[in-house]
């Protein structure tokens, strides 16, 4: 990959591909194929420019619908959703106006989306789910589980509350799904998670999924799923090494703001996601880029719930391009078109590395992973490497020469792309009247010449 991602690198690969590594139960079902959906999926699915089921789907949906409990693993934006909506909306009882299927995950942004998928799937067809999170007014939440409700996604702390308020009636339930099953089973999620299976019958089907299951994931499934439960894996190995590409830039840790700059200067991100292990350093980074001149947004538990909302809006809309984050604030965003992502701090728990770094080369799509480094954090780099098979690929210093080259080279190709589409020889000879002024800017003062770098400064970070 070159040092910019460059338009033919950004081809899309089939988002469909088998994994390079599949592992099966011992008594596996045969594959679930889009000709076998009823035709109510299939329609509502074609409406949607679906035609084919992704590899977790297919290989996934036969357990479902056949009640077996199931730990499956398959990487962020590998169709994950659609492969426990797609038979759960196929097994509920219309006529029976109670939650039947529950859905937990950790954020309220997962919640939302997973709601409005399972919304899309079931149009026109009378089923009715509902989003249960908290740092919302509960009356809504309320009208809707009395009115009734055949699906409930819920984050665990907001489902308690309603739980021991009388709110909801789980003894419909037949099926419980777990996304993002490593952190519904985290010490943060744990608690809850004990409290909300005892309100639940005990004859149900649990089916978790994760794209990283870790041994402690595997033990503490075994408390919410029955005795024989199935784990099916889908690696993506090679898909990622291919479309993937993981670099790291070496500072000190007083460096790292300057460096991020440097950073987004020199590659000049499309969309671009920033992980920080911390709230501060979230609040920090975004005065620091800010202050710059860089359009960001900030994501963290620090943020009002209204202004998280409209910064995540803006960034699935492509009208913002830099998202500054904490793990937990990012789990559940679902953005494919993510170019890069920069690493600032390295995470403890290497697993993690894993999810920030799978929020880009999503559906297909080609992504880099920037890290930077300090001497101390690279020991642990080295390590998620041998643990994952990453190949870091350690990058030379940035100096002001290189960065300065490059928003050259690329603002000429800027320059003469918007000249090639101006217009004809009119608008040539209205333009270059302009030509004596430019060159009075470019030979005079440095206040003159700043009015012209203004101006491709403005071409400089434009796509």
């Amino acid at each position: 990959m070159s040092d910019e991602i460059k338009e033919e690198t950004k081809e899309r690969v089939n988002p469909f591909l088998t994994p390079v590594k599949i592992i099966e139960p011992k008594n596996k079902l045969p594959d679930y194929t889009f000709d076998m959906l009823p035709e109510e999926q299939k329609a509502i699915l074609r409406e949607h420019g679906w035609t084919e089921l992704m590899p977790v789907q297919r290989k996934s949906i036969p357990y479902m619908l056949a009640a077996r409990d199931m730990l499956v693993q398959s990487k962020t934006g590998s169709g994950k959703t659609g492969a426990y909506a797609l038979p759960l909306l196929q097994v509920i009882v219309r006529d029976h106006p109670y939650p039947q299927a529950l859905i937990l995950v950790p954020t309220r942004e997962l919640c939302i989306q997973v709601q409005e998928e399972f919304e899309k799937l079931s149009k026109g067809t009378g089923i009715k789910s509902v989003a249960i999170f908290g740092g919302v007014s509960y009356e809504p939440q309320i009208k809707a589980l009395r009115s009734g409700v055949h699906v409930i996604v819920a984050t665990p702390g907001r489902l308690m509350d309603h739980i021991q308020r009388g709110n909801v009636d789980l003894l419909s339930i037949r099926d419980l799904v777990l996304d993002e099953a490593d952190e519904m089973l985290s010490m943060g999620f744990y608690p809850d998670m004990q409290k909300i299976r005892k309100y639940l019958p005990k004859a149900i089907s649990c089916t978790m999924y994760s794209a990283t299951i870790p041994q402690t994931v595997k033990s503490l499934a075994r408390e919410f799923q029955r005795p024989g439960a199935d784990f099916l894996s889908l690696s993506y190995d090679k898909v990622i090494a291919n479309n993937l590409e993981h670099r790291y830039y070496t500072c000190d840790v007083m460096e790292k703001d300057s460096m991020t700059i440097k950073v987004l200067e020199y590659y000049n991100p499309e969309s671009c996601m920033i992980f920080c292990n911390y709230k501060r350093d979230v609040s920090y980074l975004e005065q620091v880029l800010s202050g710059y001149g860089f359009e960001v947004g900030a994501l963290s538990g620090d943020v009002a719930q209204s202004l998280r909302e409209k910064t995540l809006n803006a960034f699935r809309d492509k009208k913002l391009k830099i998202l500054i984050c904490t793990d937990v604030a990012a789990r559940g965003i679902d953005v494919d078109h993510v170019t890069h992502v920069i690493v600032y701090d390295h995470p403890a728990d290497h697993e993690v590395y894993v999810h920030r770094s799978g929020r880009t080369a999503r559906a297909g799509r080609s992504g880099l992973c920037i890290s930077l480094i300090t001497p101390v954090e690279e020991i642990d780099l080295r390590q998620t490497a041998v643990d994952f098979g990453i190949n870091f690929i350690k990058m030379d210093p940035l100096t002001n020469e290189e960065i300065a080259k490059k928003v050259s080279e690329r603002t000429k190709v800027r320059l003469e792309e918007v000249r090639k589409h101006f217009g004809g020889q009119k608008a040539t000879e209205r333009i270059s009247r302009m030509l004596p002024l430019v060159k009075e800017l470019a030979n005079g003062t440095t206040d003159d010449q700043m009015l012209l770098a203004y101006l491709l400064d403005k071409f400089a970070w434009r796509k």
